[in-house]
């Protein structure tokens, strides 16, 4: 989001969002750890305080979401519009706010994301390390995130997700997944953006064994939708049949339907 536009993007979020008849699910963030000094400058924007521009990218994200609401932007010209008219952006897909999710790395920023009433997405990572694996922090993000969305009076019930990278061994030729499992079985901890992080361990095994393993992560099953975060490199066909074990084999364990079954809902925030 610090490179964004937030007006020009809501106005593609909505074409999307039209042209997919209202199946657009966005997720945004402040972004991966700055690969540039101050990139966002580059781009016109200035005035940042934080060596990440998280606070450019959070403004940016309140003005999208204001403008994804349809709320007016801008004055319009008094000539053609008469004195004192504002404009929105165009066009409006009515709905697509409630299908923002935005990416948080730390309690704090859940909780930030709870108070505005959108989604939350987590990743692998937390860039904070407290007490507990990386499971049981990431949960408790979670649940202070709802309770920020409750405490904010937000009403609709809204979606949480977690990624993990899950490698299903079904037969002899899933066997070259086994040695993620072995180099990355248990949480790291490391530094990024300057942060003591915490970094969740890799699934690799049996169906049966992962189901088990899944079960007893506090944040999967927390969440309402599980993401799987598996290597690009490995190409399109080992990630087909990674998606196709997976499903096939242990997240109906997990109880998981397919969307056949009809749209996908969070958990009520009791």
């Amino acid at each position: 989001m610090p490179y964004e536009n937030p007006l020009y993007f809501a106005e593609e979020a909505a074409q999307l969002d039209l042209i997919a008849d209202g199946r657009v699910a966005l997720g945004v963030s402040r972004g991966s750890p700055e690969p540039a000094l101050r990139g966002w400058e580059s781009f016109g924007y200035t005035g940042s305080e934080d060596p990440r521009g998280a606070d450019i990218a959070r403004e940016h994200f309140e003005k999208f979401m204001r403008a994804i609401k349809g709320e007016p932007m801008t004055y319009a010209d008094p000539v053609q519009y008469g004195a004192g008219a504002k404009l929105a952006i165009e066009p409006q897909s009515p709905g697509l706010a409630e299908r923002i999710w935005w990416g948080a790395g730390s309690a704090k920023t859940a909780e930030w994301a709870g108070e505005r009433g959108v989604n939350l997405m987590s990743s692998t990572l937390l860039t904070e390390a407290n007490e507990g694996s990386f499971a049981e922090q990431q949960a408790e993000q979670l649940r202070r995130y709802r309770e920020a969305f409750r405490a904010a009076g937000h009403t609709r019930t809204p979606r949480t997700s977690v990624s993990r990278s899950v490698f299903p061994i079904v037969g002899p030729e899933d066997e070259i997944f086994s040695y993620m499992g072995a180099r990355e079985s248990r949480d790291q901890v490391g530094v990024i953006d300057g942060f003591t992080s915490v970094f969740g361990r890799t699934y690799a095994d049996s169906p049966d064994t992962l189901v088990e393993q899944l079960k007893q992560d506090q944040a999967v099953m927390e969440s309402d939708t599980l993401m799987l975060t598996n290597p690009s490199q490995l190409g399109p066909e080992l990630n087909l049949r990674i998606l196709e074990n997976f499903a096939k084999y242990v997240a109906p364990e997990l109880g998981w339907q397919p969307n056949t079954e009809g749209p996908v809902t969070g958990y009520e925030i009791s």
